[in-house]
């Protein structure tokens, strides 16, 4: 699918920048509610990632442990979700949120990019506790999903939500399935390599994860939106519009 399709199937405000993990700082730790309504505040599409439990509950954070936001040793995929609520809290104070906190709380205001992240291959018990919350969706312009792992998407296809590909060196193998999916949400590296270039000229592109406006201007006529922390939302917004 070329850029003009795709970008006619999503949202607008996709293309005015995603804030990655929510709109985190010194203050609000990433992936949390109060990053999350920092965003919705700024109105600007967020980023984040969902894990699946012991329990089978969806979680939001982007590790599969929980030491780097909480300052707690503790396996996602290996408490339940009583458990994780029990031990531990954000380092700004705040719950690890679930994914149906998040949905309720952002209520549609802006648009999400929803991460399923996969571990140990548990790509089909992920889809199955997913699944279930697509119906709240009710314009799935707004809400793109991507991952890692192709598997993840390839059940979700016929639901028609907008999706992306992510990319990194780290993973080059991936880059074999990247026309499975109708976008790319690519590592700014990777982006540099002639072949991947070449792809982003004719496909709708994302490019992660970006922390200064200098960073951007080898993509400029690459990319259609960015991924980005630590920046001054208008600014970015400003960026993509005169690029």
């Amino acid at each position: 699918m070329n850029k003009k399709k795709f970008a006619s199937l999503i949202d607008p405000k996709f293309s005015e920048g995603i804030a990655h993990r929510g709109l985190h700082n010194e203050k609000y730790t990433e992936n949390g509610l109060k990053a999350f309504q920092n965003a919705i505040d700024h109105n600007v599409a967020f980023e984040f990632d969902i894990h699946l439990t012991k329990d089978n509950e969806l979680i939001v954070c982007h590790d599969p442990d929980l030491i780097r936001t909480t300052g707690k040793v503790g396996n996602i995929e290996e408490l339940t979700l009583q458990e994780i609520r029990d031990n531990y809290t954000l380092l700004d104070g705040g719950v690890i949120p679930t994914l149906q906190e998040v949905i309720d709380l952002n209520h549609d205001q802006v648009p999400m990019v929803i991460e399923l992240k996969i571990v140990n291959k548990n790509y089909k018990e992920l889809d199955k506790a997913f699944r279930p919350y697509l119906s709240q969706f009710k314009d799935k312009s707004r809400v793109m999903i991507i991952s890692f792992d192709p598997r993840s998407l390839w059940p979700l296809k016929k639901e028609k939500f907008p999706m992306s590909f992510l990319l990194t060196p780290e993973y080059r193998p991936a880059w074999l399935f990247r026309h499975s999916i109708a976008s790319i949400d690519i590592d700014k590296e990777y982006l540099k390599e002639p072949s991947r270039r070449r792809y982003a000229k004719r496909h709708y592109t994302n490019v992660w994860t970006i922390e200064s406006l200098e960073e951007l201007e080898p993509y400029k006529d690459l990319i259609d939106t960015v991924t980005f922390q630590h920046l001054d939302v208008d600014k970015v917004r400003e960026w993509l519009k005169n690029k």
